[in-house]
Parts: structure tokens; sequence; C-alpha cells
């Protein structure tokens, strides 16, 4: 009664490991930002003094956070990300302490499209957005070219009717 699958072997593309570096730099740059123009604030307007106090907690929070999102995160989650399509599944797993693996059977998709933010794009990678009735499901850092045959691929094996006014891509600000 059980089926036999087999692992996904596909890898996502090593830039993804720069994409999302960038990306995380940004966010923790902005966040340092806020909490360093609030710590102004609070010395220059006198402020209780446990004001200070939280947001020197918050600015080392976020140092920690950074190290850990910009150096260890993007690397860790790039070599465990594997998917693989055929005609009845699209497998995706990721994780290593709390592995997920998603099977999703190719009649209840729903539709595909392919996302690419600024620095994505400035990478030449995608994300390839799958949607069923209940979900979606993100493949992430696809190349360019590998991303638009995954898309009609999936797209045939699920028989979706390509839509005439390119509703099927959209272009974010974020890359995640």
């Amino acid at each position: 009664m059980y089926i036999n699958i087999n692992e996904p072997k596909r890898e996502i593309s090593p830039e993804a490991v720069k994409v999302w570096r960038m990306s995380n730099t940004i966010g923790h740059i902005i966040a340092l930002v806020i909490i360093a123009i609030l710590y102004i604030c609070s010395e220059r307007f006198d402020w209780y003094n446990w004001v200070s106090i939280v947001l020197y907690c918050l600015g080392g929070l976020a140092i920690l956070s950074g190290i850990y999102s910009i150096l260890i995160e993007p690397v860790y989650l790039q070599r465990t990300w594997r998917y693989e399509i055929d005609q009845e599944f699209i497998q995706l797993k990721h994780g290593r302490w709390n592995q997920q693996h998603i099977l999703i059977p190719m009649e209840k998709v729903e539709y595909v499209r392919t996302e690419q933010g600024p620095i994505m794009r400035r990478h030449k990678l995608y994300n390839i957005e799958v949607g069923t009735t209940t979900s979606n499901h993100v493949i992430p850092a696809i190349p360019a070219e590998e991303a638009n045959l995954l898309k009609a691929q999936i797209a045939t094996f699920a028989k979706i009717k390509e839509p005439e006014n390119g509703e099927g891509e959209k272009e974010h600000a974020t890359n995640n």
C-alpha cells in the first residue's frame, strides 16, 4: 500500500547565500540604526534610565541575531534545502534539526509563479511559489533559466493554464 518515494536531490543555487546575507545585513543595519536613534533620544531628552538599559539589551540582541542570520543561517539553509519535481509530486525538504519534508500532489496545485526582488534580480535568481487550495510553498533561490523551466514543467504537470495578462510573475521588494 505504501509508495516508495525517493529523497529529493536537487539543490538551490549557491548564490542564495550571498542574497540572504545582503538581505539580512540590510535588515539588521536598519534595526541597529533605529535602536541607536532611540538611545540618542533617551540621552538627549533625559528619558528614564531603564529605557537606556533596555535599548542596550536590544542592541546586544540585534548584534547577536545579526551574527547568526548573516554568517551562519544562510549557509545552513543552502546546504539543507532540497527539492524534486516529477509528474506526481513536488517534494520540498529542508532543515537539519527540525526537518520538514513536504509532498505536494500535482493534482492539488492551483498556481505556480516566480518572484524576484532587487537583490535576487542582481544575482539572476527567482523564488518559485507553488499554491494549493489551502497553502502556498516556496522553492527559494533558483537560477533564472531553471526557474522558468520549472515553472513551465509544474504548470504542465498540474495542467495549469498560463494567464494572458502576465499575472504568473510578480516582483517584490523583499527577497525571502
